[in-house]
């Protein structure tokens, strides 16, 4: 590991952060503009919580969902602390939020957590669309910096989701089968959730809940 990569995971430490990778901004990447000038990428996660997430049935539960915004608040408070971290040595980073919707229609942040944790090796994109992590599975949480600090990315996942059906199982909407996502079906089961009493945003849980990353 070189010395950068040293630094930034000796500073993230700090804040109990374990889960750490290192990569190229893909090619499909969009915001131009700055990958252009911020090339490289750092992403880290937080686990989520094994007794939250037991609360989860067939649909988000209210403290999932408080779950969920904390540790989208964690991860931000984080980011924005490392962003000041590689400033004051001399380089570029910026923060993109961990959960902030830009495209409505097709509930699209400013640039995909997953596909740039994916470059970084922190996992494989599963049948579920999501980030599937060796470890961890799909709970987890991730947050991504853009930058211009130089380091050799981390080598990447070669693995898949093998035989396991198990999100398609759970899965409430029925938009998980073993060619992938349908995101229109998965979309609209979201928008019913949202209308659950307190819940009042676009989330589920329950893939999440289901892959813990055990055969």
């Amino acid at each position: 590991m070189t010395s950068v990569k040293k630094e930034v995971c000796s500073f993230l430490l700090n804040y109990n952060v374990k889960i750490i990778g290192f990569g190229k901004v893909p090619e499909d990447v969009e915001l131009l503009e700055i990958k252009a000038r911020l090339p490289r990428a750092i992403v880290f996660g937080y686990p989520l919580s094994e007794s939250v997430l037991q609360t989860i049935k067939d649909r988000p539960t209210l403290i999932y969902k408080h779950h969920y915004k904390t540790v989208n608040w964690i991860l931000d408070q984080t980011a924005y602390h490392l962003v000041r971290f590689i400033e004051e040595k001399g380089a570029k980073a910026i923060a993109i939020p961990a959960s902030q919707t830009v495209d409505w229609q097709m509930q699209k942040g400013h640039i995909s957590h997953k596909s740039l944790a994916k470059a970084a090796g922190l996992g494989f994109i599963g049948r579920s669309g999501l980030l599937i992590h060796p470890q961890y599975g799909a709970r987890v949480r991730y947050c991504s910096l853009l930058t211009d600090l130089s380091f050799e990315p981390d080598q990447k996942v070669e693995q898949s989701c093998g035989e396991c059906i198990k999100c398609i199982k759970a899965c409430p909407g029925q938009a998980i089968s073993k060619d992938g996502v349908d995101l229109t079906r998965c979309l609209e089961q979201l928008k019913e959730f949202s209308k659950i009493r307190g819940i009042g945003q676009y989330i589920c849980g329950v893939c999440v809940k289901v892959c813990d990353g055990r055969d």
